[in-house]
C-alpha cells in the first residue's frame, strides 16, 4: 500500500478556516452532517480521536423497498490538528468485528484494511484539503462516494 498513484487522492479548497475544516473531520456531530455519498446518513459516529483510538461509523440509506446499512471501524494513527488526520478503515458488524469486504458485494481481492489520510493547509484564506485512501482503487465507486461526500461537505461549510 505504498504507492499512492494507484489509490485515491481528492484534493479541495474550502472557503473556511483550517480549524473548521478539521472539525468537520474530527467532532463526530459534525463529521456525521456531511460524511458518506448523497442520500445517505450518518446515524452513528464514534470517535476516540487520539493515537491508537477507535472510531465506528454507520452510514445508511433508506429506500422505499429498504434500508442499506455499511459500518466502518477504524483505528487512528495520527491525530495532528488541525493539519493531519490518518485512521484505517475497514467493513465491519454493528459490534465493530471487521468482515471481509467480499461479504458486502465488494470485488475480491479488495484489502480487509484500508487507511484514509487527510491532511490540511491554509492557503490565501483558504483550507486546501489532500485526501488520500490508501487501498481504495482511483476511478472506483469509493472515488465517486468520496467526491459526492466532499459536495456535501462545502454545502455544510457555505451554510456555516
Amino acid at each position: 500500500m505504498t504507492d499512492l498513484q494507484d489509490w485515491v487522492r481528492l484534493e479541495r479548497a474550502f472557503d473556511a478556516p483550517i480549524d473548521v475544516v478539521w472539525r468537520m473531520w474530527s467532532d463526530p456531530t459534525l463529521f456525521s452532517a456531511w460524511y458518506g455519498p448523497k442520500g445517505f446518513s450518518v446515524p452513528v459516529a464514534e470517535m476516540d480521536l487520539r493515537v491508537g483510538g477507535v472510531r465506528k461509523i454507520c452510514m445508511e440509506m433508506k429506500t422505499p423497498d429498504r434500508t442499506i446499512t455499511m459500518w466502518f471501524t477504524g483505528v487512528f494513527k495520527e491525530v495532528s490538528a488541525p493539519g493531519r488526520l490518518r485512521y484505517t478503515e475497514s467493513m465491519c458488524d454493528p459490534d465493530g468485528n471487521i468482515f471481509k469486504p467480499e461479504a458486502m458485494g465488494m470485488p475480491p481481492g479488495t484489502p480487509d484494511i484500508t487507511e484514509v489520510i487527510v491532511d490540511l493547509t491554509e492557503q490565501n484564506g483558504k483550507t486546501v484539503m489532500v485526501m488520500t485512501h490508501v487501498g481504495v482503487p482511483a476511478g472506483s465507486a469509493g472515488e465517486g462516494g468520496w467526491s459526492q461526500a466532499f459536495e456535501k461537505l462545502a454545502d455544510r461549510l457555505l451554510a456555516g
